[in-house]
Formats: structure tokens, C-alpha cells, sequence
């Protein structure tokens, strides 16, 4: 990546992405159980729609087990933080019959199953992709997209900050499980063995989104994007824990808490916990009270983040960690 591309390196929030990520994660428990404990209601809706839809149940059971995804689900966004679904989707749809079938192609002949896509229509593939992939942000993504979006926008703010006080090198590193800056101008996401891609004048903008594994890059000349999973995902999308710190402070402020190791507003926390502004209020007053938590105002906005005691606290019962899962494509 030259100097400029560098300089000009962002970061964007994408539907669209989001949406890809969520849907592989729905197609691979329905293969794996085990990956879809406590998911009843959205898995049986997944297989229904999927079973209904052959072309949505051949392209996610493909991109689910290939190791090259295809054109249809990498696009960048060129929006930044206001990239909209409905762009996304237009980028998507104006892609040629001939395209779609080549990179449909390439990702078959990378997949763990190698079957046949006798699921593509004759004619309008894009468009017939775009659909899909639309159909699945109505169905699994748009009902709880101000809780993701919120934990999309902490990640980058955390991400930002690390650009701001120490460069890029210590923001890109920990993105995924392998990301490292091996050259000045060279970083290393992957030890998958694909050819080195030459990011231009326009950088690379820095996508995260809500998966708890996985990352992949998208090509669209000069647009490039690396889409990663957003930290602590788990956890910000879990229900209340049962641990130690919640024993002690209760599952609400326990959440709070553990939320605290970044700075975040209440209104971003009562987003990302699903909780009322009151009640986040309400707990980062006690949390405030007993010491363990600060605010300081940058701006219109008060951010709230633990003080040393409240980081040895968490320390102390275990809390705030987060698991370093599996990083292949998701």
C-alpha cells in the first residue's frame, strides 16, 4: 500500500456486510448444531426461507463452505459511515450475467463440496442476488440493526483512536487473528496462500461487522475493503451474563461495566445492551458513585470508561474478556 492509499484509509459501516456475515453464520447452524444453541426462532425461519428459495439456499450454502468468495458477496462500500443497503445493492445488480457466472465459478472450484450450481437463473443473476441478499436483511438483520450498528460504530471509535494516538500499525493489529504489518508498506491478514493484492491512491477502508469469526477482502477497482469482526461481539450481542461481576453488581450494571473498557456515551451502551437511556443512566451513576467508572466530556458528547479501580475489578472476577475464536472467512 503506498503512503497516500494510507492516508486516504477509512473505515465504513455496511449493511451490506452485515447482512453477508449474518447469513453465513444461519447457513453454517444449520449444518453445525452446535453453532446455532439458543437461535431456535431464527434457525427454523432460515431453513424455511432457504428451503422455499433455491437460489438463496445454493448461494449461502456455497459461500458458507468455499474459501474464495464470490464477486456477489464483496462489495466494498464506498459510503463510509452513511453507506446505505440500497447502494450496495445497485453496486450488486449492475454486475453482467457473464461476471457472475465466472466468479460463481471460481468459488465452486474452492468450495469443500465442489456442487454443481444448478441453482443460478438463466438471465438477471445480479439482480436475482441482490434480491436475495436483501430478503435476508429484512428477514434477519433490519429488526435488530440499532443494537449492531451501535456495537459497529464503538469498534470504530476504539479502532480510530489507536489511528489518532499511535498510527495505523497498532490500529490494524488484532482485526483478525493473523492481521500483522510485516513490511512498511505490506500488511498480512491471512496465511491463506492467494496472490498479494496492490491497494492504490484510494486506501483501503476498514469494514467491521458483527460475526464473532472470520474476515474477507473486497475487490472492486480502485475500491478495496477488508471486512473484519468488530471486538467483543459475543458479549455486546449476548443476553446478561452469569458470572462473578454480575453476582456482585447485578446482570445490569454487570453489563454496563464490562462495556466500560472502551470509551462509549449512554447513548451507545443503551444501544448495543438494548436498554433503556434511563436505565443505562441510572447505572453508570451507581458505577460513577462507587468509583468504577468516569465520564468526560469531547464536544456535545460525555464518554464514560473505567477508572483504574473498575479495571481491577473486572480483572479481579474474570470479566470483559474476549475469546479469540477462528479467523477463516466466514
Amino acid at each position: 500500500m503506498s503512503s497516500t492509499g494510507l492516508s486516504r484509509s477509512r473505515f465504513a459501516i455496511s449493511p451490506f456486510a452485515e447482512t453477508v456475515g449474518a447469513l453465513i453464520a444461519l447457513q453454517r447452524a444449520s449444518t453445525e448444531p452446535w453453532r446455532g444453541r439458543g437461535q431456535a426462532e431464527p434457525m427454523a425461519a432460515y431453513r424455511a426461507w432457504t428451503a422455499a428459495d433455491p437460489v438463496a439456499g445454493g448461494l449461502l450454502a456455497l459461500v458458507a463452505t468455499t474459501r474464495w468468495f464470490p464477486d456477489v458477496v464483496t462489495v466494498p462500500p464506498t459510503g463510509g459511515l452513511d453507506t446505505r443497503l440500497d447502494q450496495e445493492l445497485a453496486d450488486l445488480a449492475a454486475l453482467p450475467d457473464d461476471t457472475v457466472r465466472g466468479t460463481i465459478d471460481d468459488a465452486v472450484r474452492e468450495s469443500a463440496t465442489r456442487r454443481e450450481p444448478d441453482w443460478l437463473p438463466a438471465v438477471d443473476l445480479a439482480a436475482r442476488m441482490a434480491e436475495v441478499i436483501e430478503e435476508g436483511w429484512r428477514r434477519f438483520v433490519s429488526p435488530t440493526w440499532a443494537r449492531r450498528r451501535a456495537v459497529l460504530e464503538r469498534e470504530i471509535t476504539h479502532r480510530a483512536g489507536l489511528v489518532a494516538a499511535h498510527g495505523w500499525q497498532r490500529a490494524v493489529t488484532g482485526m483478525t487473528r493473523r492481521s500483522t504489518w510485516v513490511e512498511p508498506d505490506a500488511i498480512r491478514f491471512s496465511d491463506q496462500s492467494w496472490d498479494d493484492v496492490a491497494i492504490g491512491d484510494h486506501g483501503l477502508t476498514f469494514v467491521p461487522y458483527t460475526g464473532r469469526q472470520g474476515s474477507w477482502v473486497c475487490e472492486r477497482p480502485p475500491h478495496y475493503a477488508l471486512v473484519y469482526p468488530a471486538r467483543g461481539t459475543a458479549s455486546r450481542l449476548a443476553g446478561p451474563p452469569s458470572d462473578p461481576l454480575s453476582i456482585l453488581l447485578g446482570p445490569g450494571r454487570a453489563r454496563v461495566a464490562a462495556e466500560l473498557a472502551t470509551p462509549v456515551t449512554s447513548s451507545q451502551l443503551a444501544a448495543s445492551l438494548d436498554l433503556s437511556l434511563g436505565t443505562v443512566s441510572a447505572h453508570l451513576a451507581v458505577l460513577r458513585d462507587a468509583g468504577v467508572a468516569t465520564g468526560s466530556r469531547s464536544g456535545r458528547n460525555v464518554f464514560y470508561r473505567l477508572t483504574a479501580r473498575g479495571e481491577a475489578l473486572l480483572a479481579l472476577l474474570g470479566a470483559g474478556r474476549v475469546s479469540d475464536e477462528d479467523d477463516r472467512p466466514s
